[in-house]
This record gives structure tokens, C-alpha cells and sequence, in this order.
């Protein structure tokens, strides 16, 4: 088994890899957002009130709170997010999506499923892509952050 879990572990890194370099170019030249950038914004979608704190992001994103930040500075000047205190505690602020980060988002989200059909296109059957799905998703079952 310790030779298949190993094998299965570096296909799956190998296969990352080569999804977000394909993902990331496309974003980036359709949309002007990188793929990390899009993942935020469409957390923040799925939020309640559209907002999360930087802490939450950061778990959601597998990165870290000051890796939140650097990412939501250019997003907070293409007016995508915002910033919004919270009321009770002043140490703590959220994330906001705005008009704009909406109208994004749902572009984005758009480019990915158009390139997430392409990508097993004349390769899988819809119940292998199925299987496929949940087999993955059990790797990240009851962590915060499902975005399908």
C-alpha cells in the first residue's frame, strides 16, 4: 500500500501543479487576476454576508494571514474587495466582495468550468469525473472552504 499511496500522492502534486500553471495563464490573461486571487474572491462569495476575516481566508486559501493581505492589497485598488471593522472587536477586520469583486467572480467562475469541461473532454465519462471528485474530496472533507 506505502508504494500506491506514494505513487497516487506525487500524481496528484504533479497533476496541481500542471492545473494551476494552465488555470493561472488563462486567469491571468482573460481576467487580470491570478488563480490564488479568484479561489479569494469566490470564498468571499460564499461567505456569509460576502465576508470573511483574514484568518478565515487564510484557512480556507492553505496560506498564510500576511499572504492575505499582500493578495487583497491589489484586489482592495481594482475595488474586488474592501476592508469592514467589526463593531464589537476593534482587532478584528473583514475581508469584504464588492459590486465589482461580484462581477468578477462570476466571470471567473465562468473561464474556470468552461476550462474545467475542456480538461476532460473526450478523456472521462461524467461518472468517472464523478468518482474522481469524490475520491479527491475526501482529502479536504470537514475543512472549511468547499467551493464546488
Amino acid at each position: 500500500m506505502t508504494n500506491s499511496a506514494f505513487s497516487a500522492t506525487l500524481n496528484l502534486l504533479r497533476a496541481t501543479a500542471r492545473l494551476e500553471e494552465r488555470f493561472a495563464g488563462e486567469l491571468g490573461s482573460v481576467h487580470g487576476l491570478a488563480l490564488k486571487e479568484v479561489l479569494l474572491l469566490m470564498h468571499l462569495d460564499r461567505a456569509p454576508l460576502r465576508r470573511l476575516s483574514r484568518v478565515d481566508l487564510a484557512k480556507r486559501l492553505h496560506v498564510s494571514p500576511s499572504t492575505v493581505t499582500r493578495m487583497t492589497n491589489p484586489l482592495e485598488k481594482l475595488g474586488c474587495v474592501g476592508r469592514q471593522a467589526d463593531p464589537r472587536d476593534a482587532r478584528l477586520a473583514y475581508v469584504v466582495l464588492t459590486e465589482t469583486g461580484q462581477k468578477r467572480v462570476v466571470e471567473a467562475r465562468t473561464t474556470l468550468e468552461r476550462m474545467a469541461a475542456d480538461l476532460f473532454r473526450d478523456r472521462w465519462t461524467q461518472s468517472e469525473i464523478a468518482t474522481l471528485s469524490d475520491l479527491v474530496g475526501r482529502l479536504t472533507a470537514g475543512q472549511p472552504g468547499d467551493l464546488a
